[in-house]
């Protein structure tokens, strides 16, 4: 290729505008919308403390520099290996060509048969490695895993763990539930909120028994204290007592009372008034 044809490539590619919009809404219906909201948000959390992964919910993925018409919006999509950061769509080419392992979407009424086998033929020619499409009206989980050039349908979904997320799918007659790696669901916002105000209050309950029981610490203390003072001052009293009795004695006997006479006098046994140092 000629330097003035690849300018004029490099041209025509450098004036191509990638909208960061389809003008699609995000979700047809609150059920729809409430799903990718819990998926997408969860999956934040569950990365939060790793800078190298990027999660992102309806997203414009531009996979082909020089194309703005090849083109999907996940509902929500992990990407590892490339930071977090806001973006008005993910252009791969300046990812380090890196696609989405990972991608939601979530079923709605409006969803054609045709729209979503043009989706997985997508994800499949893009090279996303797992899909896994939601029907909340009929809850039915359908995922795919690339093995080899393609996706391919995974068999058995029930309890399937995602190999890169590593969260797992459990279906009931009711709904879907996802558990995180350590056993814990995704919840809601709702759900998270009172779970913060349960664990709020849990704390205050023991904040308020640890002060409690600090409290009673104290009191115990303090009563113990107050004994010994008690004591204290009771056994005071009695040693000024007995001095009392003691310079009583002394100063009878030293006026020439017997000490028959001072035991009398004092009524204290004999045995008490002969102790005086001044009969030894």
């Amino acid at each position: 290729m000629g330097v003035l044809a690849m300018l004029q490539e490099l041209s025509s590619t450098t004036n191509i505008i990638y909208p960061d919009s389809d003008g699609q809404p995000m979700a047809d219906n609150t059920q729809q919308f409430r799903w990718i909201v819990v998926i997408k948000e969860n999956l934040e959390l569950l990365f939060a403390n790793d800078e190298n992964v990027f999660v992102a919910g309806d997203l414009l993925w531009y996979p082909v520099q020089g194309d703005n018409t090849t083109r999907k919006a996940p509902d929500a999509m992990v990407v590892f290996g490339r930071p977090k950061g806001d973006r008005g769509s993910y252009k791969q080419w300046e990812e380090e060509n890196i696609a989405p392992q990972v991608v939601f979407e979530i079923l709605s009424p409006g969803n054609r048969l045709k729209e979503m086998m043009q989706k997985l033929e997508f994800y499949d020619h893009f090279g996303v490695e797992e899909y896994y499409l939601y029907d909340p009206d009929r809850v039915d989980l359908t995922g795919w895993r690339r093995e080899g050039d393609s996706l391919e349908v995974i068999d058995s979904i029930q309890n399937w763990v995602s190999p890169h997320l590593q969260i797992r799918f459990e279906l009931t007659p009711s709904t879907l539930v996802i558990y995180r790696p350590n056993g814990e669901r995704f919840y809601t916002f709702i759900e998270l909120e009172q779970l913060r105000q349960e664990a709020e209050e849990r704390a205050k309950n023991a904040e308020n028994r640890a002060q409690e029981a600090e409290n009673a610490r104290q009191n115990a203390e303090n009563r113990a204290q107050e004994a010994e003072n008690a004591k204290q001052e009771a056994e005071n009293r009695a040693q000024e007592a007995e001095n009392a009795r003691q310079n009583a004695i002394s100063k009878l006997l030293g006026m020439g009372l017997t000490p028959k006479q001072v035991a009398q006098a004092l009524n204290l046994p004999i045995e008490k008034v002969l102790e005086d140092d001044s009969l030894r």
